[in-house]
């Protein structure tokens, strides 16, 4: 059986995703003692570089893919060895119309993107309401990033600190489909803009809830710029480094280790129950920290599960490597360029809206939407140099509006079929197809691979495949009324910080939490200031 440092620790961490592994690195450089227990065989949870492919020197992000929501702050006050790397162009979205290709170019520079909007359009109105509405969300980004590593405000704290109405309604009082409307008349715009609501929400861009809102408030108050950025080595070098630095400080780390069930009082150090290869094990700490989705927390702690709708994933993931770009139909874009960004595929607004509705009566998108990049013409890192040589270069693909509920009955079939229409969707805009342009491993098979939201969940135990673990909160505290019964800044200890549970001794540390999502590190930094009564 695991023989541990201590027989009581001052925190044990559930999981040793890059939110868990931020919280050990911070409470064990404050002299606590400090263990993480992790389920698989490795740390990182979904943001871990692999081979997936046989045979071939390539590591690729394989779940987890860019870098938005990381604060510097962590990276400095952690003192990673971690990189990030700006991508020269932030989208292409190629297009059909009048019988001849053509696209929307976005980045390389401010005359292209405008000679690319007027071109498309037929005039400059789509650009200038371009500038003007990402002008506005940059600006309400400079103020709400910060925020994120800050006591949780609450809304009429941040509301006062965003001080812009239109941009405060437009984000958070109205649908998002309403100010996309409102500003943009061509279908393509519009769906380049919407795109960032819906990536792994599945939602319409008129939805009350305004689910797709806090999606898109996301995505675009990342490092207070909105941009997405590669991270150098791929997504397992950021885990790495943080599983170096934890253990540098003096946290334990123990993989193999499944946790079975947390029991406590609330006021009283807590009881672990794990599982290893060998048996069942015990271990005691005064605080527990689970990095794992709320759904989780709530089955270690014995409890039934919370009334309404379970999570649920809503994308398709694929992964793959080629021995050459493709060739683009659209011959006024260089390859490099287009796969530098994200390549849209089948997302005009009327699209996005007819693939949520098919998908909302239990049908796969007849033209399923999709987003792809290539990590490699950023950072060739990944590749072994003999690839590299070759001029081989990876594919990351995103599919939209697949929720969990339609690979239910059969999810290798679906996954077959609904890969097989995403991949035609790309092939509409190319001048080969995918398939000829992709690499093979060492048993002579294609290199790619897609996951469902089943598979996700299966593989990384995310609730329903949901990346996010459950829906987006907003980033304040007074209106986000769950079980963890945040209130506001007026709380203290870890209501103040938005990681509180109904037992004081257990916080959430992971995508779950007030201020989650996304590759961030902040559940893990705030769930750690909380603990350390910061």
């Amino acid at each position: 059986m695991t023989s541990f440092g201590h027989d009581v620790y001052d925190d044990v961490i559930v999981g040793g995703g890059h939110n868990g592994l931020v919280a050990a690195a911070y409470l064990a450089r404050a002299g606590r003692s400090v263990l993480v227990l992790e389920r698989l065989g490795n740390t990182g949870g979904a943001a871990i570089s692999t081979r997936p492919f046989a045979g071939v020197d390539a590591r690729l992000s394989r779940y987890s893919y860019l870098v938005s929501l990381l604060p510097a702050k962590i990276v400095r006050d952690l003192g990673l060895d971690f990189a990030v790397r700006k991508r020269t162009v932030s989208s292409y979205t190629p297009v059909e119309r009048d019988g001849r290709p053509g696209g929307l170019l976005v980045g390389a520079g401010e005359a292209r993107t405008r000679e690319s909007f007027a071109r498309l359009t037929g005039s400059e109105r789509e650009y200038d309401s371009w500038r003007a509405f990402y002008g506005r969300t940059g600006r309400l980004a400079e103020k709400v990033f910060p925020t994120l590593t800050e006591p949780l405000p609450t809304r009429a704290e941040l509301r006062a600190r965003i001080d812009d109405e239109a941009a405060w309604r437009m984000l958070f009082e109205e649908p998002l489909g309403r100010a996309v409307e409102e500003h943009f008349a061509d279908d393509l715009v519009r769906g380049v803009v919407l795109t960032d609501a819906l990536i792994g929400t599945f939602a319409d861009a008129h939805d009350a809830s305004l689910v797709q809102n806090r999606c898109f408030l996301y995505h675009v108050i990342g490092g207070g710029t909105g941009d997405w950025d590669v991270p150098v080595g791929g997504m397992g070098a950021l885990t790495g480094a943080l599983a170096t630095a934890a253990r540098a400080a003096g946290a334990e780390i123990a993989t193999g280790h499944e946790v079975l069930r947390i029991e406590t009082d609330g006021r009283t150090p807590a009881e672990v129950t794990f599982r290893t290869a060998t048996g069942e094990g015990r271990v005691v700490g005064r605080t527990v920290l689970v990095n794992a989705s709320p759904r989780a927390l709530g089955e270690l702690l014995g409890e039934a599960a919370a009334p309404g709708p379970a999570p649920e994933g809503a994308q398709l993931k694929v992964n793959m490597l080629l021995r050459r770009l493709p060739r683009l139909r659209d011959t006024s874009v260089d390859p490099r360029e287009a796969f530098g960004g994200t390549f849209h595929i089948a997302e005009g607004y009327a699209q996005l809206a007819r693939a949520y509705a098919e998908a909302a009566t239990g049908e796969l998108p007849s033209v399923p939407p999709s987003e792809i990049y290539c990590h490699s013409l950023t950072d060739p890192s990944i590749l072994g140099p003999e690839l590299v040589a070759q001029g081989y270069q990876t594919l990351t693909l995103f599919g939209l509006h697949t929720p969990a509920r339609l690979f239910e009955k059969d999810n290798q079939g679906a996954r077959e079929v609904l890969l097989a229409g995403t991949l035609a969707q790309l092939d509409a805009h190319l001048a080969e197809p995918i398939t000829d342009c992709l690499a093979f491993d060492a048993d002579g098979r294609p290199c790619i691979e897609a996951k469902t939201p089943l598979d996700l969940e299966r593989e990384l135990r995310l609730p329903g495949g949901h990346i996010f673990h459950r829906d987006l909160s907003w980033p304040h505290g007074d209106d986000h009324d769950d079980a963890e019964g945040v209130e506001g800044a007026a709380r203290s200890g870890a209501g103040r910080w938005g990681v509180g549970t109904p037992y004081a001794n257990v916080l959430l540390c992971g995508a779950g939490a007030v201020r989650g999502g996304g590759v961030s590190g902040v559940p893990g930094h705030n769930a750690a200031m909380a603990v350390l009564g910061h």
